[in-house]
């Protein structure tokens, strides 16, 4: 087994100062690079190679991933004032898909984000509609730049499918217990937590030591693992059937199935407001632009969010790892796969003409050729797997649900919770909290919005859902 990488050993910020690394930016790309490139070097090779980079940065200059830790120490890194930025005439192509699905206010956030000076490709997903900054189902890829109100607040919002050794007798056999177990192992809303103790991995993880903010968030996190948030995350049974020749391998049919919406809580949230302060803080926008502030990723600020976002991204896959464990061993039943995928996240990407991007999806689902992605529908209708079929003009992507055709106060002015009553018993599905804000006719019909990307993925798979668990008011 290989040795343990410098970030899953004992190796603080303290002593990359230590031995000369005492810029929080170099520390940020220490930890971001290494992590990523260097999993498997030893802490004295790590400690070898940082100080060789430290006493000789001129080898390195030209290094395509070592150059940016070199630089630091050549004072090559340019120090970017304070300033104001004028936007541009449309600077790239923007591909829209289900147009007759979204509303005008979407595709005006959307051709704003494209007269940014660093964006170079957008596209809008079908469930698209207005949200702060990029619209919600919107995808925007940027030259060198990461704008946190274009990844969203819920960093690394994600979904996550278990595929079950069991089917619907199970199913109606153990309902009782099921119930039961989705009251007693999750937990919603924006406080409390779990009344067991959870543990994993990712909260020893070192990169809750690399920043004053991020070491003030780890008891958070620790108290709010294998939660849930408030709005449409939700943590539900029901019945998936797998088509002929799916990707997954596993023989056509009918299989129970646990599925899980839900984010990076209060980390990620936290995360966000605190450098969209600083982003907003430093680029200055027009006012219809402001919530598209960037931070350039050739500074400290940049590269502490990315290094933060990453964390959020993992902390959130936590918490679902916690969430299907805790309630498939309360009902005594084992996965047979689990797929899962983020949707508010910015990834390095290569373009399909060749260039080096920062692509954002907020509320989109990566969809690469091949690529297993989770679109849901609502309370009370289908979620699709898919997989991509990595269409360039798309940026690879793909819808992240059905996406709002109400507003939470419109929703909840609309629809009385007798009404409500009646949708879930005419689809043979229990609520257990859930409100009128998230009633199935808050949301655009998922078969419309699924028929509208047909170009970007193909379907493997059809959930319904039987048991559902949201946050009640």
């Amino acid at each position: 087994m290989p040795a343990r990488s410098i970030l899953m050993s004992s190796l603080k910020a303290k002593e990359l100062s230590k031995i000369g690394y005492t810029d929080d930016r170099a520390r940020s790309l220490v930890i971001n690079i290494f992590s990523k490139h260097f999993k498997y070097h030893t802490k004295e090779e790590a400690i070898t190679l940082l100080n060789d980079i430290k006493n000789n940065p001129a080898t390195y200059r030209n290094d395509e991933v070592l150059g940016k830790i070199a630089a630091t120490f050549l004072h090559e890194v340019t120090v970017k004032p304070f300033r104001a930025h004028d936007l541009m005439e449309a600077s790239g192509d923007v591909k829209v898909y289900g147009a007759k699905e979204i509303e005008a206010g979407a595709r005006r956030q959307m051709e704003t984000a494209m007269t940014l000076p660093v964006s170079v490709q957008g596209a809008l997903m079908p469930d698209a509609h207005t949200g702060y900054g990029l619209p919600i189902g919107g995808v925007l890829a940027t030259h060198n730049a990461v704008i946190p109100y274009a990844v969203g607040v819920d960093i690394g919002c994600r979904m996550a499918l278990s595929i079950l050794d069991a089917g619907e007798s199970f199913l109606k056999r153990y309902s009782f217990q099921i119930k039961m177990a989705l009251k007693e192992f999750t937990h919603f809303g924006l406080e409390g937590g779990l009344n067991m103790t959870q543990e994993h991995e990712v909260l020893d993880h070192p990169t809750f030591q690399a920043t004053d903010l991020l070491r003030k968030l780890q008891s958070k996190a620790e108290r709010q693992l294998g939660t849930s948030g408030t709005g449409n995350h939700f943590v539900e049974f029901g019945l998936i059937t797998l088509n002929e020749d799916n990707a997954l391998g596993i023989h056509a049919g009918e299989y129970l199935a646990l599925l899980s919406h839900s984010g990076s809580r209060g980390l990620g949230a936290s995360v966000a407001q605190y450098y969209t302060r600083i982003a907003m803080d430093t680029c200055k926008l027009p006012r219809e632009a402001q919530q598209l502030a960037w931070l350039d990723l050739d500074t400290a600020a940049g590269q502490e969010y990315w290094l933060s976002m990453q964390l959020a991204g993992d902390y959130a896959k936590a918490c679902h790892d916690r969430i299907h464990a805790n309630l498939l061993k309360a009902i005594g039943l084992q996965a047979l796969a689990t797929i899962e995928n983020h949707h508010n996240f910015a990834w390095e990407d290569t373009l399909a003409d060749g260039r080096k991007a920062i692509i954002h999806r907020k509320g989109a689902t990566p969809a690469h050729a091949g690529e297993l992605g989770i679109i849901p529908g609502s309370m009370t209708t289908p979620a699709y797997l898919v997989t991509g079929k990595g269409v360039p003009a798309s940026l690879y992507s793909a819808s992240h649900g059905a996406g709002r055709a109400m507003s939470r106060k419109r929703a909840k002015e609309s629809v009385t919770m007798s009404a409500l009553k009646k949708m879930l018993a005419d689809a043979n599905v229990t609520l257990i909290g859930g409100s009128v804000e998230e009633n199935p006719l808050a949301y655009k019909d998922i078969e419309r919005v699924i028929d509208a990307q047909q170009e970007l993925v193909n379907i493997e798979g059809r959930f319904v859902p039987r048991i559902v668990r949201m946050y009640k008011e």
